[in-house]
């Protein structure tokens, strides 16, 4: 397969805004795909080789690039640098430059789709003391075959810079139309997808095997599952009227979500984004090998920072520490952790995501040694809303969050990578106006101005639309950065510059820089009020006015453990609205 068509239907996809018309595209280029590469056409729309959980990247840096993109065309470094710094995009000049280089192959040849992947993965997996001058071997001969087109994406794609505002929810509607014979096939596709996390294995199996094949998928040790996430509510009678009048209330720890894959003594840990990060935490590895009870398993655990003097919990931020890639010794005894499990989604052979909560728990119970580093999440069953409140109270002072109510009834599976009402978040400080945090994605930023003269002055935060996968603006925030905060934030967000409004993202609001919605921030305000320019829950309160945060305040906590998907969502935010104007009505 030519990589040319895989070129041209990117160039149609990045020219619409139109998420139809995205799929569209993407439908004609599956449709041309052999059966035989779809998985790696599909990884590559995503702008990686292999699905994250692996932790392949192709790991290019972007000054080496150019020095690829000289060597290719025949300028110098210095041209090509200059240029780039004109247009902000590696692709664009290099597609520039190729159009107008001075050398000229003798020997081209097209490039295929099996040559670029082939030759991208030897790049993501070349090391030693050679592998930077191999890297710019394999990318300049790339670069010498492609054309000005091909190039531009070859160079956007390991430069981790592809952004063509194609969401996994729009792969999966592209295959459901291509292989599944419709839409109606997507909730199958999505299904399997939440198990293996794996877009191309998915892709693979129903353009082979069709939608049979995908109805045999299974969860299997090693492939994380994307994890359920929880609604809110803000009272305890609330709580229980939504879950039928009994549920089951756990505390909510101030941790990192982990899920711990066991076979035999080999044990896996995967961020909430499904990162691999049992280097940073091979203590809790330990804890997980030497005390969960099964042969094979998979569980979910708060994994928390604990004091080695006095026992007690410390603050999320105090775990990040354990985040870093090196003196992890010194972290593990300076922040040790302990965890609390609190969901079990396979033992044995057993896919256990399917089965009620209360059968999930039993077994849970069954299979964990606990001890002072591990223990079940602290529960208790109820059906009473002052029992409930007072559960409440005592997690706060033990130094949690709040608290997760789950159902109890014989629906309640593991919706994974779903949010859905089965589970409740009950936080610390729901009953008071907007005292209570949310996390935002950051959307664009606005240059700053006196002071903040070349920094951002205010950045642009969206919440998370789970109905039409796309993030919805809900306050413009330039409160409570530190002077550091303000030369982090502008490196922090450069990868994810682009030269327009994303697709994803639904804002009335004209912003300095627009920004991929990747990164999660943790902000607080003084209450939620009707906007007439904001466009989160735009026309549920009123016609042309949607919600906004007043006097938005930034934390300090960055979400760097949360995808942007995990944000709050809108209608998180229209709920907390409702339930700030029952308080103030009586």
């Amino acid at each position: 397969m030519r990589y040319s068509l895989v070129a041209e239907a990117y160039e149609k996809i990045e020219n619409t805004t139109k998420r139809l018309e995205m799929t569209d595209y993407l439908v004609d280029l599956l449709k041309k795909t052999p059966k035989e590469l779809i998985d790696k056409v599909v990884y590559l729309t995503q702008g990686k080789l292999y699905p994250d959980f692996l932790g392949i990247e192709i790991g290019i840096a972007e000054r080496l690039a150019v020095k690829s993109v000289a060597l290719a065309t025949g300028y110098r470094e210095d041209e090509i640098q200059s240029d780039l710094e004109k247009t902000g995009d590696l692709g664009e000049t290099a597609e520039k430059f190729l159009a107008k280089k001075t050398q000229i192959s003798l020997f081209r040849k097209p490039l295929t789709v099996e040559t670029v992947y082939k030759t991208l993965d030897k790049m993501a997996k070349a090391s030693g003391s050679g592998a930077v001058d191999l890297k710019i071997r394999l990318l300049t001969g790339l670069l010498m075959d492609a054309t000005p087109k091909e190039a531009k994406y070859i160079l956007r794609t390991v430069t981790g810079k592809l952004r063509l505002g194609i969401a996994d929810m729009t792969v999966l509607d592209a295959l459901a139309i291509a292989y599944g014979g419709g839409k109606e096939a997507r909730e199958v596709l999505e299904r399997a997808y939440n198990i293996s996390s794996d877009l191309g294995k998915v892709a693979k199996i129903v353009a082979e095997q069709g939608i049979d094949g995908i109805k045999k998928f299974k969860v299997s040790v090693g492939e994380p599952i994307r994890p359920m996430l929880a609604e809110r509510l803000s009272s305890p009678n609330e709580i229980l009227e939504k879950l039928g009048g009994k549920c089951i209330a756990e505390y909510k720890y101030d941790g990192e979500r982990i899920q711990a894959h066991k076979r035999g003594d080999e044990v896996t840990l995967f961020s909430r984004r499904l990162e691999r990060i049992t280097d940073q935490y091979p203590d809790a590895a330990d804890i997980v090998r030497e005390n969960i009870l099964a042969k094979e398993a998979i569980i979910e655990a708060e994994c928390v920072a604990v004091d080695p003097d006095t026992g007690e919990m410390r603050p999320f931020q105090e775990l990040m520490h354990r985040r870093r890639k090196y003196d992890i010794k010194k972290s593990i005894e300076k922040y040790p952790v302990s965890l609390f499990v609190f969901d079990v989604l396979y033992v044995d052979g057993e896919d256990l995501t399917l089965k009620p909560y209360p059968h999930r728990h039993e077994v849970l119970r069954k299979i964990v040694k606990e001890d002072n580093r591990i223990s079940i999440a602290k529960y208790i069953i109820t059906d009473d809303p002052e029992e409930l409140e007072r559960f409440f109270e005592e997690a706060i002072e033990n130094g949690c969050e709040g608290l997760v109510c789950k159902s109890l009834n014989n629906d309640s599976v593991y919706q994974a990578g779903a949010r859905g009402w089965l589970w409740i978040k009950y936080k610390r400080d729901y009953k008071s106006e907007m005292s209570d945090t949310v996390d935002l994605v950051v959307v664009a930023a606005f240059h700053g101005r006196g002071k903040r003269a070349g920094t951002y002055g205010a950045l642009l935060l969206a919440a998370y639309n789970d109905e039409r996968d796309v993030f919805d603006t809900v306050c413009k925030c330039g409160s409570g950065f530190t002077d550091e905060d303000l030369q982090k934030i502008p490196k922090l967000m450069e990868p994810y510059i682009i030269p327009h409004r994303h697709p994803r993202v639904n804002a009335n609001i004209d912003a300095d820089v627009w920004f991929e919605p990747k990164v999660v921030i943790e902000v607080i305000g003084a209450e939620i009020t009707l906007s007439p320019i904001h466009t989160c829950a735009l026309g549920s309160i009123r016609k042309n006015s949607g919600l906004a945060i007043r006097f938005p305040r930034f934390t300090g906590r960055y979400r760097l453990d949360k995808s942007a998907e995990d944000a709050t969502t809108v209608k998180e935010i229209l709920q907390m609205y409702k339930s700030q104007l029952k308080r103030v009505q009586s």
